[in-house]
């Protein structure tokens, strides 16, 4: 499990993804930061109506660098599709928008909800209000390591682009 994850930490290729606004906190979970991201609602596009394998199918993002350097979605897709530099396909699995369909069978809607395994990151003890609330102000940014298969990692946080914390392989 641990060369997994540092399989991906030093492999992949990093993006810059903007944080937004979530709501609410779980205080039971420990002293963590909950993140979401820009990414983590989109349009459906051409998948609109399609049918879905399950009520939460994986799914791959298509990303591509804006000019400030921060990854934004290009296309959503089921299955894996070719990139090329910069771009990269991140995998994630959705929560919400592929149970439409009055067919009684799972299809797209109009809107997703994705979680790519990026949203939450424990800090240590007392710290994650001050991250909590540049987050909130939208100077928060996470820095993800990004594998060709669409697995992702956190690799480090930054505030107003200077980094806070730096994910440690082990």
């Amino acid at each position: 499990m641990v060369v997994d994850r540092v399989q991906v930490l030093r492999n992949g290729t990093e993006v810059k993804l903007q944080t937004g606004l979530v709501d609410p906190r779980d205080l039971l979970r420990g002293d963590y930061v909950v993140l979401g991201y820009d990414i983590s609602q989109l349009p459906a596009g051409p998948l609109l109506n399609q049918p879905a394998s399950s009520r939460t199918p994986m799914l791959f993002v298509k990303l591509a660098p804006n000019r400030d350097g921060l990854y934004e979605a290009v296309s959503v897709h089921t299955d894996a599709v070719a990139v090329t530099s910069p771009e990269v396909l991140i995998r994630g699995r959705a929560l919400y928008g592929a149970s439409c369909g009055g067919s009684g069978k799972p299809a797209f809607c109009d809107k997703l909800q994705l979680r790519y395994n990026l949203e939450s990151y424990f800090v240590p003890q007392g710290e994650g209000k001050k991250l909590e609330q540049a987050r909130n102000a939208r100077k928060l940014t996470v820095v993800a390591a990004v594998l060709p298969s669409g697995r992702a990692a956190i690799k480090r946080l930054l505030v107003d682009g200077e980094p806070v914390y730096e994910e440690p392989w082990f």
